[in-house]
C-alpha cells in the first residue's frame, strides 16, 4: 500500500475478495488426515474406515481434521476444549460442534446439553483415556505426556498423527515409538495449511483463484509426497518406516541442498 504495488503473494490467509485461497481455512486439518490416511495405508494396509477416532481440541485444526477423518469413513468419538472434553459414541455431530465454536462461541460443553447420549467431563486431559483407534492431538503444545500414552496402548490405539504444533512431549514420543505405535511428527502431518499459503502465492502469482476442489486436489498432492519423502529419507538411512527420523532428515536435506546450490558449504 505504501509503494502503490500489489505483491500479494508476500502475505498469505489472505481475505477472499483480495487474494486469499478458498481451502486454507480447512488445509491443516485435512491435510493432517491426508497423510495419516496414505501412513495407515502403507503400514497397515488399512484405512480411517470404521476406526474409532480421537481428536483433541476443538479449532481451526480440530474442527477440519475431524471433518475430513468423518468423510474418510472415520467416527470422531471425542473433543474437547481448555475446560473439559465431549464424548458420543454414536459419533460426533460435527455440524453442533461447528455452531458452538464458529457461530455461537460457546464452550464445547454445550454439545452434551443438546445431543442426547453424548456426555461432557471437566478437564480435558480425560479425553486420551477413553478406547480409541487412532489419536489426533490438535489443541496444543505438550498436550499428551507419557501417561496419556499408555492409557492408549492400554486401550489398544495403533496410532498418534500430530495436528498441533509439538502436542506430545519427549517422553511421550519415545513411548509411542517404544511400543511400535505408527506416529508421525507434526513438523510433516500438519504441514497442509502452511503448504496452501504456498498455493496460495502461485495463485497471485498467475492471478488465478482456483477452485475449492483444486486447492483441495493439490493439497492432497502435497501430503502424498510429504510422507513419500520421510519414508524414503527413513529407508535410505537404514532406518525402516520411521517418519520422525524420515521428516527430520529430508528436511535437512532439503534446505542442505538449497544451501550447497547457491554455493554455501
Amino acid at each position: 500500500k505504501i509503494v502503490d504495488r500489489f505483491e500479494g503473494g508476500v502475505i498469505t490467509g489472505k481475505g477472499l475478495t483480495f487474494g486469499g485461497s478458498l481451502a486454507r481455512t480447512q488445509a491443516t486439518g485435512y491435510g493432517l488426515c491426508y497423510y495419516a490416511a496414505e501412513a495407515l495405508s502403507h503400514l497397515a494396509n488399512t484405512s480411517f474406515e470404521g476406526k474409532k477416532v480421537i481428536v483433541s481440541g476443538a479449532g481451526n485444526v480440530a474442527q477440519y481434521a475431524a471433518e475430513k477423518c468423518t468423510q474418510l469413513g472415520g467416527i470422531v468419538i471425542a473433543m474437547c476444549d481448555s475446560n473439559g472434553y465431549i464424548y458420543d459414541p454414536d459419533g460426533v455431530d460435527l455440524k453442533k460442534v461447528m455452531d458452538i465454536k464458529q457461530k455461537r462461541r460457546a464452550r464445547i460443553s454445550v454439545y452434551a446439553d443438546e445431543v442426547p447420549g453424548s456426555e461432557y467431563h471437566e478437564g480435558r486431559k480425560g479425553i486420551w483415556t477413553l478406547k480409541c483407534d487412532i489419536a489426533m492431538p490438535c489443541a496444543s503444545q505438550n498436550e499428551m505426556d507419557a501417561d496419556d500414552v499408555q492409557h492408549l496402548i492400554d486401550n489398544g490405539c495403533m496410532a498418534v498423527f500430530e495436528g498441533a504444533n509439538m502436542p506430545l512431549t519427549p517422553e511421550a514420543i519415545e513411548k509411542v515409538l517404544g511400543n511400535g505405535l505408527l506416529y508421525s511428527p507434526g513438523k510433516a502431518s500438519n504441514a497442509g495449511g502452511v503448504a496452501t499459503s504456498g498455493l496460495e502465492m502461485s495463485q497471485n502469482a498467475e492471478r488465478l483463484a482456483w477452485t475449492a476442489e483444486e486447492v483441495d486436489a493439490k493439497l492432497r498432492h502435497i501430503m502424498v509426497n510429504i510422507h513419500k519423502a520421510s519414508m524414503e529419507a527413513a529407508e535410505e538411512c537404514g532406518l525402516g518406516y520411521n517418519l520422525v527420523a524420515g521428516a527430520n532428515i529430508a528436511g535437512f536435506k532439503k534446505v542442505a541442498d538449497a544451501m550447497m546450490a547457491q554455493g554455501i558449504c
